[in-house]
């Protein structure tokens, strides 16, 4: 996207205003429309700068409102949640995680009045603060042989969430019980240059239009979609097989993931681009690895993914996301610190 502002743009902002004001627009479809103009996306810029004695944030998410920002870094293990529109860190507390490497994710759970939060990190451990302030108790709720890399909440649930870890596992977390349950192990499929039984998993996410589908990606080529109706619950290889499988020719090495608002996939590939996938793209639940090229060759122009590019994407977590009332644009970080937005229907 360009950075300068289009005169058409603001053209068609005051066109917006004018038809509000004689009762064309409700305040609801008016409000909708602002909220996806270009000319507001091109006036985004740095708001605030949150002073604090991290060496580095590897995590910051806002909570469901947008009024509070929750992050936590690698200096001492902290959580900090700020007022950013203040400038005023309300709460700091101990994560509980061991001496980490990275620090992954710290997100607020919804519908929880903002008293209740749950980290993961390179340490295994998905830990859950509990906040009653001036006191936070935390304890773990799930661990993973190797690093937890990414959760995902189940749309408006203040309990279930999952999580995918570096040894492939799948876990279902439901905060009023004591452990969590290993639903799956995530299998290679017949992709000899791995040489490994079970694929790490670095991105998870729940598609916000069915909350019994989720997705997870890591370091194959796959993004794999999962009914959670379907999935055997022991954590056996006889897991429940994906009912659908995407991928580009030639990439391989998931970088991120993400559902927008109309169940489309965004998905970030390790030193390439970003492509956003429509269920009508899928390669189905038993993909041959044989007939994937003639698979691809053989769908209709619609059926050909978006593709986003221009940015250096090689690090193997990154932020993609949805911008916009109707997820109008697609949104991510890049390797140098910038923050890349694309039209998403361009």
């Amino acid at each position: 996207m360009k950075s300068k502002r289009a005169t058409a743009s603001v053209d068609m902002a005051v066109v917006d205003v004018w038809q509000r004001e004689v009762g064309e627009f409700s305040n609801r479809i008016f409000a909708n429309r602002i909220a996806a103009s270009q000319d507001l996306v091109l006036r985004l810029d740095i708001s605030k700068r949150l002073e604090n004695d991290q060496d580095r944030v590897d995590s910051a998410r806002f909570n469901a409102d947008g009024n509070l920002l929750v992050y936590g870094g690698l200096a001492d293990k902290r959580i900090q949640i700020w007022d950013w529109e203040a400038g005023i860190a309300k709460l700091t507390f101990e994560s509980g995680h061991v001496y980490i490497n990275n620090f992954f994710v710290a997100k607020i759970m919804p519908n929880t009045d903002d008293r209740s939060l749950i980290t993961c990190a390179a340490d295994g451990q998905v830990r859950h603060a509990q906040i009653s302030e001036p006191s936070v108790k935390t304890r773990m709720v799930a661990k993973y042989m190797a690093g937890a890399y990414d959760l995902a909440v189940e749309p408006g649930s203040p309990h279930i969430l999952y999580s995918g870890g570096e040894d492939g596992v799948v876990k279902q977390i439901d905060l009023r019980t004591v452990a969590a349950t290993d639903i799956f192990h995530c299998q290679p499929i017949d992709d000899r240059r791995l040489h490994c039984r079970v694929i790490p998993l670095y991105h998870i996410a729940v598609d916000p239009r069915n909350s019994n589908l989720f997705a997870v990606a890591g370091l194959d080529k796959y993004t794999r979609l999962y009914d959670i109706r379907k999935s055997k619950r022991d954590g056996s290889t006889n897991f429940g097989r994906p009912i659908d499988h995407f991928h580009s020719p030639h990439l391989i090495g998931v970088t991120g993931l993400a559902f927008s608002d109309q169940s489309e996939l965004l998905v970030s590939y390790s030193d390439n681009s970003i492509y956003l996938f429509t269920r009508d793209m899928g390669l189905g639940h038993d993909p041959v690895p044989s007939s994937l090229f003639s698979a691809h060759s053989e769908a209709s122009e619609n059926a050909i993914p978006q593709v986003y590019k221009g940015l250096a994407n090689c690090e193997r977590v990154k932020g993609v996301s949805f911008f916009g009332p109707k997820s109008d644009y697609a949104v991510i970080g890049s390797d140098y610190g910038r923050i890349f937005i694309w039209k998403k229907k361009t």
